[in-house]
């Protein structure tokens, strides 16, 4: 069926083949999206709706239940990341990100079902994740996919990406407006790209997809509120502040113990998403024990929902905020598979609910005005975790389909994106990132070819090379097997002598000889890339070794598939 589809895309012109092809994976995109989270819903209503109400037969062993689920659920995270795919843990956008700018778009199939597996019986089963984070991975993981079947060129898998995350968060949230600024804000970081079409056009099809499926609903249903008064915009500020806040603390906590979890060498990678379990498992069940609210658990949409609509006490508010906060750090920071959109918003709903708790105790208000406090909270916490102050608006507009809150959104906005950029320098996703040594400004090119030209040779340089030594044949041959590259840098008392390339080490074992190097082309890390082209030409090889300037040690390498990559991605961002 698949090879049909695809000779029958290969007979359409080019542009109808490429608008055909948009249409496949927002189409695939949205399907994988839409049983995503029909999975987790259907995990966690088993779990942790059905035993916990007192009719159930099994609510005296609730908890227990709840403790054997998220343990096991935490294992079997923890051993699918570990073993087969450690790429797919977190929230999956800075992976997908990285894919997109790095290697044209494209990521391993592998990715897809093991982050289906891991995310959606992870979230269903307890973790305090979002599902946003893996609904974009796996509708760009799947899209991708499916334009290697379809016989698109690896090199030309960016707009695969870009239109399988689009349709996957449209789907994800029932909300396209703000799919397609995420996508043109995080990933594509190009409010003016060339793929806006098909970015556009593959959300519209994810929340057509989500529309057939589940309804047109917007994710909270809210009864139609007045204008809110002139109270609630007095109070906003405090609203927006205490949001943002919390959402600095959760960034700034969740990267603080993921970075400090790396460093265990007595609690291997497999076993720290199941303390990441126990910790919301605690903090869940406490607050379940004295309120009987789950929000702590999974997404905690359940809360969310009843503060909007029927409101909740200020009090209960700050302690499902406290409880939630802990678990979702633990959870993120500790290796688990999930997204942060779903428990920045519930934080912010959060703080709304208690300004809006403490401000009625000096002030009357009314529904309207604490509706508008609880969603700016959700808008300003979103936001300034993600630095996306245009997706931060949107995505709540279209969750509640209610134009009177823009104006408050907007206020609300402005002040996260203040308190945020000077508490964090880097967004959350950007942060994780730098925290896994990749800087996207040497990934990222510049808007033009001249500018890009004038970059340091390093911007596009592959640091950590391997490089010989020993030239004793069993020294080179155990160093060829662990590796896959074709070309080795020499060093011969501290400094470049040459390189060697696998070839000849083949060539050389066969006719029973030593290995003859060839010269090496070497440049200096402040080297223009413009000044290193002509080193590329002119190395025998196509490879030219980056040294210290002080002692002439490898520092990096570059090769012409690097240069040329890189000069890929300035024609299509120029296009």
């Amino acid at each position: 069926m698949i090879k049909r589809l695809a000779a029958t895309l290969h007979r359409l012109p080019d542009r109808s083949r490429f608008v055909a092809c948009i249409i496949v994976y927002g189409l695939a995109a949205g399907l994988v999206a839409v049983a995503f989270e029909e999975g987790i819903n259907w995990v966690y209503r088993l779990v942790y709706v059905l035993p916990s109400q007192p009719s159930s037969a099994q609510f005296p062993w609730f908890p227990w239940i709840s403790l054997a689920v998220i343990s096991a659920v935490s294992i079997l995270s923890g051993w699918l990341l570990s073993t087969f795919c450690p790429e797919a843990a977190g929230s999956g956008i800075p992976q997908l990100k990285l894919a997109f700018w790095k290697d044209f778009g494209h990521t391993p199939t592998r990715v897809a079902w093991v982050k289906f597996v891991a995310s959606g019986l992870g979230i269903g089963g307890g973790l305090s994740l979002g599902r946003e984070g893996p609904s974009v991975q796996l509708g760009g993981n799947v899209a991708s996919t499916i334009a290697g079947v379809l016989g698109i060129a690896k090199q030309n898998k960016r707009a695969a990406a870009a239109a399988g995350a689009a349709a996957g968060l449209a789907a994800a949230f029932n909300a396209p407006l703000a799919a397609v600024a995420f996508v043109l804000e995080e990933i594509l970081e190009d409010l003016n790209s060339r793929l806006l079409g098909p970015v556009l056009l593959a959300s519209v099809i994810g929340a057509f997809v989500v529309h057939a499926f589940i309804g047109a609903q917007p994710a909270f249903d809210l009864p139609r509120i007045d204008e809110p008064t002139w109270r609630a915009y007095a109070l906003m500020p405090f609203s927006a502040v205490f949001a943002t806040l919390a959402g600095v603390v959760f960034q700034r906590g969740s990267l603080a113990l993921r970075g400090r979890s790396k460093t265990w060498k007595k609690l291997p990678p497999m076993w720290r998403p199941l303390l990441g379990g126990w910790v919301t498992w605690i903090f869940g069940m406490a607050i379940y024990q004295q309120t009987g609210h789950l929000g702590v658990f999974s997404l905690g949409y359940g809360d969310l929902t009843t503060a909007l609509v029927k409101g909740i006490a200020w009090k209960l508010a700050l302690a499902l905020l406290v409880a939630k906060l802990i678990a979702t750090i633990a959870c993120y920071g500790l290796g688990g598979s999930g997204g942060i959109f779903t428990p920045s918003l519930f934080f912010g709903g959060m703080c709304g609910i208690a300004v809006a708790g403490i401000g009625g105790e000096f002030s009357a208000l009314n529904d309207s005005d604490r509706i508008l406090l609880v969603v700016g909270g959700m808008s300003a916490c979103l936001g300034g975790v993600v630095q996306a102050p245009v997706t931060a608006v949107l995505i709540i507009f279209e969750m509640t389909h209610q134009f009177s809150l823009v104006p408050g959104l907007m206020m609300a906005g402005l002040v996260s994106q203040l308190i945020a950029r000077w508490c964090n320098r880097e967004n959350f996703y950007q942060a994780v990132l730098t925290q896994d040594s990749h800087n996207m400004e040497h990934v990222i090119p510049p808007r033009d070819l001249r500018s890009w030209q004038n970059l340091p040779i390093s911007a596009i340089a592959h640091f950590q090379p391997v490089v010989l030594e020993d030239l004793n044949p069993e020294a080179v041959l155990q160093a060829l097997e662990k590796s896959p590259y074709q070309r080795f840098p020499l060093v011969k008392d501290g400094v470049l002598s040459g390189i060697l390339l696998r070839s000849e080490v083949v060539l050389a074992e066969t006719e029973g000889r030593a290995v003859r190097p060839i010269a090496a082309v070497s440049a200096k890390p402040s080297q223009t890339i413009r000044q290193c082209q002509a080193l590329l030409i002119e190395s025998a090889c196509g490879l030219i070794v980056v040294v210290d300037e002080v002692r002439g040690l490898p520092l990096a390498v570059v090769t012409l598939h690097d240069l040329l990559r890189a000069q890929t991605a300035i024609s299509d961002r120029e296009g």
